[in-house]
């Protein structure tokens, strides 16, 4: 089996029905590819472990089971140990530390993909390419914004990579936009 994209997103689609979700993937894909591209480093692979790294989520959204049930899918089809090690290094509560820095590239990108999107829904534009860095940081700020999106993942997973936080959110914003049709976040008319 040749592990390449293609065969990432089968195993997404696969697992994973929900169209949001789904968009997630690609988000963190698409960030991952663009930190691999900066950093010098393998895209492919990087951008595979962002489309994967919650495949399993929509089937085993507790985290007894997720990411773990992903992992034990990829490595019962052969996939390599650096990506399914990656993927469980995505959460905390796995043990898995993050060392290399594709696995604290995805833990910098995850929540931030999130709230990046929940930040341009609530745009009356519904658009990726005017919001900016400080209005995504006052939305991180507001605790009842996207609850659910990790804010201090977001603080730790900068401070892990070394980057700084307006740089990253920047970073991943840009790279965002590049498939902001994809996302269905190029605007709409109010």
């Amino acid at each position: 089996m040749a592990f390449t994209r293609e065969a990432a997103w089968e195993v997404l689609a696969e697992h994973t029905q929900n169209e949001n979700l789904r968009k997630h993937a690609l988000a963190v894909e698409v960030a991952m590819r663009a930190y691999a591209r900066k950093l010098g480093d393998d895209e492919e692979k990087w951008g595979i472990v962002g489309l994967l790294h919650d495949s399993d989520y929509e089937q085993y959204p507790d985290l007894t089971d997720h990411p773990f049930r992903g992992a034990e899918i990829l490595r019962e089809r052969g996939w390599p140990e650096e990506i399914v090690r990656a993927i469980l290094s995505h959460g905390d509560h796995t043990g898995v530390p993050r060392e290399s820095r594709m696995e604290k590239a995805l833990f910098a990108c995850d929540e931030l993909t999130g709230l990046i999107t929940a930040a341009a829904l609530v745009r009356p534009d519904k658009s990726l390419m005017n919001l900016e860095v400080a209005s995504i940081k006052k939305r991180m700020k507001e605790k009842a914004f996207a609850r659910t999106v990790r804010r201090e993942d977001i603080i730790r997973g900068t401070e892990e990579l070394g980057v700084d936080l307006n740089e990253h959110i920047g970073f991943v914003l840009n790279a965002m936009r590049g498939i902001a049709d994809v996302l269905g976040l190029t605007g709409s008319t109010p």
